[in-house]
Formats: structure tokens, C-alpha cells, sequence
């Protein structure tokens, strides 16, 4: 009696793993459809003109997935880390530019690359009372692309943008200054 019950018990458990382990086996997973590169990238770009940036980056995304290392994977990789910019998203651009530069090093859009990378590291720059170092990375960015592409409209506004970052770490040094003058400590 005792060793039925032991077996009706062990043959319970054992049907519910089987249907726990078949109900973990059905799932609905997205269909892989490979699309045309055009069309993707062209549909990319019209969620981007929509302003719906989250579904451009995600499309540009797209076209490098399904078409790695072709011309149109270049520009959409740029046109991502262009979208991610736009998001407020300077890590995700940064590092998506950076990617490209590692890849395509000398191509035609690799100047804004660098100016996506100097210009989501100057946006990050907080105000005077924080940590300069984001400041100072804005400034070696902005400063790389004034360096490799001087005759550029890129490097015509990293100028200007280096001139307000140098005056954000003149902020810094001044409330500095405050800071110790306030505290009649003239010697730090």
C-alpha cells in the first residue's frame, strides 16, 4: 500500500515536470524575415523625419544585422549613433561611433563620427560645481576633431565649443577659488 502510494506520488511529479518542461517549450518567437536593405534603411530614415527615434535606431540596427559590412551597414551604423545622440543617449552613441571608426577608419563619414563622439561628450558637461572630467573628455573629443579635420564645418564648431568648455573649467577653478577665499584660506 505504502509503496502504490510511493509510486502514484513519484508518477504525479513526474507528469507535472513533463508539463512544466512542455509549457516552457512553447513560445512565441519572432519570425526571422530577411527584408531588403533599401527597405529598411528607408524606413529608418522615415521614423527618423517622424521624430520616433527609438524605432529609427532600432531599424538602422536592423540593416547592420541583417546586412553586416555591406555600404548600407556603414551608413546605418553612423545614422545610429546619430539617433542614439538624438535619444539623450550619449553612451550608446559614443560607443556606437566608436565601432564604426574601428571598422571603417577611413571613410567618408568618419569626421562625424568623431564630431557625434566630441558632441555627446559635450553634452554631457554638468555645470561648474561637479566633476570636470566629463568636461575634459569633451574637450580632447572636440579638440581630435578639430586636429584630424581642420577644414571641416565639423571643426568650425568644435572651435567654438572649445572655447565654452575651456571656459566651464575656468568656472570650475574660480568657485575653486570662492571656495577657499570664503574660507579665508589664502594659501590652498
Amino acid at each position: 500500500m505504502i509503496q502504490s502510494t510511493a509510486k502514484i506520488r513519484f508518477s504525479l511529479l513526474l507528469a507535472t515536470a513533463v508539463s512544466l518542461a512542455a509549457c516552457g517549450a512553447v513560445s512565441i518567437e519572432e519570425q526571422y524575415v530577411e527584408r531588403p536593405v533599401e527597405k529598411i534603411y528607408n524606413s529608418a530614415h522615415e521614423e527618423l523625419a517622424l521624430g520616433n527615434y527609438i524605432l529609427a535606431t532600432q531599424e538602422f540596427d536592423e540593416v547592420e544585422r541583417q546586412h553586416p559590412y555591406s555600404l548600407w551597414a556603414r551608413r546605418a551604423m553612423v545614422m545610429s549613433a546619430y539617433t542614439y545622440y538624438l535619444q539623450n543617449k550619449y553612451d550608446e552613441a559614443i560607443a556606437t561611433a566608436r565601432r564604426f571608426l574601428a571598422l571603417y577608419p577611413g571613410n567618408v563619414q568618419a569626421p562625424y563620427a568623431y564630431y557625434l563622439i566630441a558632441m555627446s561628450q559635450y553634452e554631457r558637461i554638468s555645470d561648474v560645481s561637479r566633476d570636470q572630467r566629463i568636461t575634459e573628455l569633451a574637450m580632447l573629443a572636440l579638440q581630435e576633431v578639430v586636429r584630424r579635420y581642420p577644414d571641416t564645418d565639423y571643426a568650425r564648431d568644435a572651435l567654438l565649443k572649445i572655447d565654452l568648455t575651456k571656459d566651464n573649467l575656468a568656472g570650475k577653478e574660480m568657485d575653486v577659488g570662492r571656495f577657499y577665499l570664503n574660507r579665508r584660506e589664502y594659501a590652498a
